[in-house]
């Protein structure tokens, strides 16, 4: 892959930075790998929104990714490479030899016609095989992580990332996460080998409000700029930058304050956090 700017010959082009994919396929997504999914705008179940600035957007078709990739000890051949609106890494299409397809994350350096497998114990250390963490040695580089063993991997599924394999021990997994932080595992979660695909996703540049709208993100007002009635922060005679640490319309402090439920379950499975503190026993 390799970075790309247009030519400007719309203003909405001039500060357009893309990516290069010609290696993936044109066609259509295979119909019962996809469903219709109803979009909630940042509503909840109640249809209270719970996440600002959401709506419109362009229509997308969900594909359904095998997250679980519980089919085992089968091997199966990469169909193709597919795009995947929902999701900053890309899809690879596959084909069990009993003629099953399914969707899985692509990994870097993953290509078509090559072969997949989703092993109980000990595989080829190639991206795309999935096996527990038991399986893999220290320093491999995984993702599509489980959290509990046999639900379905939930950590490291963004583009261009993976968690380093620190070491096993007493039938847990010390993982380095893209964050830097350091978490145990259960030893018998299962991962995939490899790095995420479409590592240039971060240096890509929409170019214009538009494309924003197209994903669905709605324009985002300053808290200065509204009234007293609408924000803590608004208000003041000519422009001011609030005269106050920054908060939320609600008055929760929005810099430099943790968020993290205090004593949350998974806790005693960090070691170390994002920061570099260490977690206290």
């Amino acid at each position: 892959m390799a970075i790309i700017s247009k030519k400007p010959n719309t203003p909405g082009q001039r500060y357009v930075v893309g990516v290069r994919n010609d290696n993936l396929s044109k066609e259509r997504p295979v119909k019962k790998l996809t469903e219709n999914r109803k979009r909630g705008s940042g509503r909840n179940c109640y249809g209270r929104i719970t996440s600002r600035r959401r709506g419109g957007g362009h229509k997308r078709l969900y594909r359904k990714i095998d997250f679980r990739r519980d089919k085992l000890d089968l091997p199966a051949v990469v169909e193709r490479l597919e795009y995947d609106p929902n999701r900053s890494a890309h899809i690879a299409l596959i084909r069990f030899e009993d003629g099953e397809q399914r969707y899985m994350l692509a990994p870097d350096k993953l290509k078509v016609g090559d072969k997949v497998i989703n092993a109980t114990g000990k595989a080829d250390f190639k991206p795309g095989n999935s096996m527990p963490l038991q399986s893999i040695p220290p320093a491999m580089r995984v993702h599509n992580i489980e959290l509990k063993p046999g639900t379905k991997g939930q950590l490291v599924r963004t583009a261009g990332v993976a968690a380093t394999l620190v070491s096993i021990e007493r039938g847990k997994a010390t993982l380095r996460m893209p964050s830097g932080e350091l978490r145990l595992v259960n030893a018998r979660c299962r991962a995939t080998i490899g790095v995420v695909g479409n590592s240039e996703h971060g240096n890509r540049a929409l170019g214009k409000a538009g494309r924003s709208r197209w994903k669905g993100r709605r324009p985002r007002v300053r808290g200065v700029a509204m009234n007293p009635v609408d924000h803590p922060m608004g208000g003041g005679e000519g422009r001011t930058s609030g005269g106050g640490h920054p908060v939320s319309p609600w008055g929760q402090l929005s810099k430099n304050f943790p968020t993290r439920r205090h004593r949350k379950a998974s806790d005693k499975d960090i070691l170390v956090r994002r920061n570099g503190r260490k977690m206290r026993k």
